[in-house]
């Protein structure tokens, strides 16, 4: 089956109607799975209310059935009809965050989603995508849609269509093709149904920039080890892996040059991760892949998923990456990479 891809301009109006459009939401419709950009990866869309259509996203991405998926709407009245209530705490975070790459557990109304939606929960994971073609296909096929990234299951999430359909050619209907997407990693996952919000994710927008909303709010110390059930996609399984096995190297230069040479040494090709400014002090390394700017970590976030793609096409046998301070989205940025690297850390 040969994947069909709509190009469409990221000026387009929720109201209005655009054929690409009219003919992707369609077979969301129809219960069809089709990718489309948002404004941190490309997410593979289904209707969230049909156990069929939803299962053809865990089947396109041979992705464990116990992990939650995130339900994209195009409008925050949408909400009443979806869950249960809406406490305080979330009402505050939509009105400063939505649209925006921020998603908000609820607990759910009883027989709207599909249960394997939420993994069986009693709670729902829903966000306002800040991206108009997004806002458009939604708006257009008149449902709450499924939407985790667009990718197969493990690797790195897709921030191009032309990523979504390296690893889902033959597995979906099509793409809707908006160019390259802007935050570059996922939303952040608040739970909102206890006494107090706390951040099952880090992504797009910062736990300082919450806290400037709703004051403080605690991140959910099962990240560091991505164990037990998990409420959000993102809390368990390797996730955004790139072919060859990934290092985090906590240590100074000396060590992380040390570390280079030896597996050089051992007949491996190696390969580092590391920013614009610090390229040129892995020389020895046989592929250097710089990823955005130290000094602007927002650069790193946009330009992480692609870097590990990359890798993908050097033949390395080994990558060691740099690590970044875990504030701002420097939080997110380490998230992805621990699991990138399945919790593997070199320290000195």
């Amino acid at each position: 089956m040969t994947i069909k891809h709509w190009i469409v301009e990221n000026n387009v109006d929720i109201n209005e109607s655009y054929p690409q459009i009219v003919d992707a939401s369609q077979y969301l419709k129809d219960n069809e799975v089709v990718a489309f950009p948002t404004e941190t990866v490309y997410g593979l869309g289904a209707n969230a209310t049909s156990d069929v259509a939803v299962d053809k996203i865990f089947q396109a991405k041979g992705r464990p059935s116990d992990n939650p998926l995130i339900v994209h709407i195009s409008a925050s009245e949408q909400l009443n009809h979806l869950v249960e209530e809406i406490p305080e705490t979330a009402q505050k975070l939509i009105e400063h965050f939505w649209p925006g790459p921020l998603t908000i557990i609820f607990k759910k109304k009883d027989g709207v989603f599909s249960n394997k939606v939420t993994a069986g929960l009693d709670t729902v994971a829903i966000r306002i995508p800040d991206h108009p073609i997004a806002l458009a296909l939604i708006a257009a096929a008149n449902l709450p849609i499924a939407a985790p990234s667009a990718n197969r299951s493990g690797r790195p999430s897709p921030t191009t269509a032309t990523h979504v359909i390296e690893d889902l050619q033959g597995r979906i209907v099509g793409v809707v093709d908006g160019g390259e997407t802007g935050v570059g990693v996922e939303s952040t996952v608040v739970d909102c149904t206890g006494d107090h919000p706390l951040i099952l994710r880090p992504g797009g927008v910062t736990r300082e920039q919450l806290e400037e909303i709703v004051g403080t709010i605690e991140v959910d110390p099962s990240l560091k080890e991505g164990k037990g059930a998990p409420k959000s996609p993102g809390m368990k399984y390797t996730h955004y892996a790139p072919n060859a096995p990934l290092y985090l190297v906590k240590a100074n230069r000396e060590k992380f040059q040390s570390l280079i040479k030896n597996k050089q040494k051992e007949g491996l090709k190696v390969g580092v991760l590391t920013t614009e400014e610090n390229k040129g002090a892995f020389s020895e390394a046989d592929v250097i892949i710089p990823c955005g700017k130290r000094e602007d970590l927002l650069t790193v976030a946009h330009a992480l998923y692609d870097t590990l793609r990359a890798f993908n096409s050097s033949d390395v046998d080994i990558i060691f990456s740099e690590t970044f301070p875990e504030e701002g989205v420097g939080l997110a940025i380490m998230n992805r990479l621990q699991k990138a690297a399945g919790y593997r850390v070199i320290e000195e």
